[in-house]
């Protein structure tokens, strides 16, 4: 089972263009030197949610400069690095493209090993980049804009999906209710802000798979409970509020019972919905020892995709020039 190499010095570049931030981050011995993100939110605001054609335009006319930017911060050469990594999965298939085809080219042309990363498993690696002491097994859940996933990690490189959402993505839903709200995109720090201004108990939206006895998650349903919420008149930091508990009750809520289930007692949350304070309140009643990703490293980036390559691929870094980018790509225990 792939572990992590201990060879001497190791530079490594990893690339996200999964969606719509562009992320280069540069990894020297599994410590994240420099990690740079090129934001483009405010592209996208007028929208209200992610353009994919605007997206993969913005990846391709700042991808060359950020990874230039990046090698400089670091303070190495692009001949020194030892392999170049990027997100080949899941994604916006343009934006993905971009900067895969980009770090293809790049390890080409220096002759360097080039690998890709599942997504996901970028997010994973980003919670440990300030605990690498932790050592599996432990749970990770994954809860961003477009992912909501609670695995089993059993070794380095080997996934358990538990539960995963059956609609919406938590991140989703809370950009979907702000925009109910009438709210600024990205909506979930908007909605943390408001809701702090609201009483969740004066607005009645019930909590989603109550019962359940598996691991999943569903927050399409109470996106619509948000929607007829606001139609009947209720105060908005009061639906606010009262949106974000049930949310984060849910999350908790399936999280506890895997945990009680697994007998594990480290649990990893990243995505950029590991931000949410109420969030971390919450799951710190709980018991467990929590590993949270540090500041830039909770949404999208490059780094979390080096670190993810120096934990799992390096002892082995076949070259995967020939592997092709995926938009829908599960992240399976190998076989």
């Amino acid at each position: 089972m792939p572990q992590r190499a201990t060879i001497g010095v190791v530079w490594i570049v990893g690339i996200d263009t999964s969606c719509d931030d562009t992320g280069v981050g540069v990894v020297r011995d599994g410590r994240v030197i420099a990690n740079l993100v090129a934001s483009q939110t405010l592209l996208h605001q007028r929208y209200g949610g992610v353009v994919p054609e605007m997206a993969s335009r913005e990846h391709t006319q700042v991808i060359d400069g950020l990874v230039q930017q990046a090698l400089a911060e670091a303070g190495v050469a692009t001949s020194d690095l030892d392999l170049i990594a990027a997100t080949r999965g899941p994604g916006l298939i343009g934006a993905l493209l971009v900067g895969y085809t980009y770090g293809k080219g790049l390890a080409f042309a220096l002759g360097k090993p080039f690998v890709g990363v599942h997504h996901l498993e970028g997010h994973i690696y980003a919670a440990l980049a300030e605990h690498p002491e932790i050592e599996p097994p432990f749970l990770a859940l994954i809860a961003s804009g477009g992912h909501t996933h609670l695995f089993e990690v059993g070794n380095w490189g080997e996934y358990k999906l538990l539960g995963a959402t059956l609609d919406d993505a938590a991140g989703e839903a809370f950009d979907k209710s702000a925009r109910l709200l009438g709210l600024d995109y990205p909506g979930g720090p908007e909605i943390e802000k408001l809701a702090q201004h609201g009483d969740p108990e004066r607005v009645p939206l019930g909590m989603p798979l109550q019962g359940q006895e598996g691991y999943s998650f569903s927050f399409s349903g109470l996106k619509t409970a948000v929607a007829r919420a606001i139609e009947k008149g209720y105060a908005p930091a009061d639906v606010a509020a009262r949106f974000q508990q049930v949310a984060v009750g849910h999350l908790v809520q399936v999280v506890t019972r895997a945990a009680g289930r697994t007998g594990l007692t480290t649990l990893l949350v990243t995505g950029g919905v590991a931000q949410n304070a109420a969030l971390r309140g919450h799951l710190q009643e709980v018991g467990l020892r929590l590993v949270f990703p540090p500041k830039g490293l909770a949404t999208d980036n490059g780094a979390m995709i080096a670190l993810a390559a120096w934990r799992t691929r390096l002892s082995s870094p076949e070259s995967q020039l020939a592997v092709p980018a995926a938009a829908y790509l599960p992240l399976n225990p190998p076989s």
